[in-house]
């Protein structure tokens, strides 16, 4: 076959395109591991700042804990070994009151949400002291028990922890014997040798955090009332509020878990149990993330292209005139350059505004090209018409998150009926004479 009749054979042409449509695809996922890069570097700022103020916190506590002293004979050698285990007690009422001043810091163009948050603690405990469960294990250690106050950071403690303890003030102590129980925190020695069963507790706490602020479920009934400024607040974790207000100005939200939601009971003995699986408590979201919005714009790029060149094609194949693999490599680059500036602007004007921007530069520089290749105002129309209709159809799939596949999968459908319709009557088998238009 001549050079001639591969240019005017349409099955060539569709060859052509198809293999420059996959050659793109190499820097549409170049574009798209740009977007991952910033993303982390975003993740990496939130860290630096929050490291130095506090991180994420997830409260757990208070907790008894009382050392119990084992004896074990070794099998061998039938000497005696001591053996230090623990038992664990968990508050039978416990209430936490507080609220959470939040605040935006900058790093460059980066944003963290941090916040500060006072929060008060009451509650009571429940010992039986004669528990066979607890004496059987050894000797119970009653006066060198000690109060457990779990923190995730400790780097956003503001002030010095006291508790009041059964009418007993006492300052806390940084650090818990218990690893298994907690990774950090502090602990308040206190003496259970007493004859005494019943315990209240109070305190207050001063923290810094970022992000999020957990609390574990350790009462055997726990109510959480919790308020701030911050109108985009996300409830997750192993319980959502009993009752949520969110308005302009701030929400608060109210929790009540009992005992019987979890699972874990109110005493155990060694590491039988894990608590971090049932904290739950509020994020403080961002209004927007312009990474994961242009992360999902770019994974239709392959669809943008397709239909772009399509649109040209189908212009060549009608209006006989034809196109250079050249001018579709331009085209085909320009509609790729929509995301870099998508990306670009929307780390300083939002994700919308940069979103209209992007598409009228691009859309205005391929319709003028297209003015000078195709020549005829309604084939400009024709591609001015295509892509504004693309760009739009994007903007509202991401608008609806929930419903982005039907609705793609609703606008392909329309899309593919169009082209079998303007196509109908086309004979593929045969090759059409079709003059080149001028180059630019």
């Amino acid at each position: 076959m001549s050079l001639n009749k591969v240019k005017n054979s349409i099955t060539a042409r569709l060859i052509i395109i198809a293999i420059m449509t996959i050659v793109l695809l190499i820097p549409a996922i170049l574009i798209q591991n740009l977007v991952e890069e910033r993303q982390e570097r975003r993740v990496e700022t939130e860290i630096e700042i929050s490291d130095k103020w506090g991180a994420s916190q997830t409260i757990s506590g208070p907790i008894v804990v009382v050392p119990i002293l084992e004896q074990i004979k070794t099998d061998k050698t039938n000497k005696t070994i001591h053996y230090r285990n623990y038992a664990y007690f968990l508050p039978d009422d416990l209430q936490i009151e507080g609220k959470m001043d939040p605040q935006i810091r900058y790093r460059g163009i980066y944003e963290v949400a941090l916040y500060s948050s006072l929060l008060q603690f009451n509650g009571s405990f429940k010992i039986k002291k004669d528990l066979d469960a607890v004496n059987s294990y050894g000797k119970v250690l009653w006066d060198q028990a000690f109060l457990a106050i779990g923190l995730s950071d400790m780097q956003g403690i503001n002030d010095l922890v006291k508790v009041k303890w059964a009418d007993q003030n006492k300052t806390s102590i940084p650090g818990i014997e218990a690893k298994e129980l907690f990774q950090s925190g502090v602990n308040i020695p206190i003496d259970l040798s007493d004859n005494k069963s019943n315990y209240d507790f109070s305190f207050a706490l001063n923290i810094n955090g970022s992000k999020q602020l957990f609390f574990s479920p350790l009462g055997k009934e726990t109510n959480i009332k919790l308020e701030s400024s911050w109108n985009n607040p996300s409830f997750s974790g192993a319980f959502l509020p009993k009752k949520r207000e969110v308005t302009e100005s701030g929400f608060s939200a109210t929790w009540k878990i009992l005992n019987l939601n979890r699972n874990y009971p109110q005493l155990w003995i060694g590491n039988q149990y894990k608590i971090e699986n049932s904290a739950f408590g509020v994020e403080l979201r961002l209004p927007v993330d312009e990474y994961q919005k242009t992360m999902r714009t770019t994974k239709y790029a392959i669809m943008f292209i397709a239909l772009t060149f399509l649109t040209f094609f189908m212009i060549e194949v009608l209006n006989k005139k034809m196109l250079h693999p050249i001018q579709y490599l331009l085209i085909g680059f320009a509609l790729l350059l929509f995301y870099t500036l998508l990306l670009s602007f929307s780390e300083h004007i939002g994700f919308q505004s940069s979103y209209i921007i992007a598409t009228i530069s691009i859309t205005g520089l391929i319709t003028s090209y297209s003015k000078s290749i195709l020549g005829k105002p309604i084939q400009m129309f024709t591609v001015l018409g295509t892509l504004t209709g693309l760009y739009s159809y994007l903007f509202i799939i991401l608008q609806l998150q929930d419903y982005a596949l039907i609705m793609g999968s609703i606008g392909l459908f329309f899309i593919l009926a169009i082209v079998m319709f303007v196509t109908r009557k086309i004979n593929w088998y045969s090759a059409i004479e079709i003059k080149q238009v001028s180059k630019v």
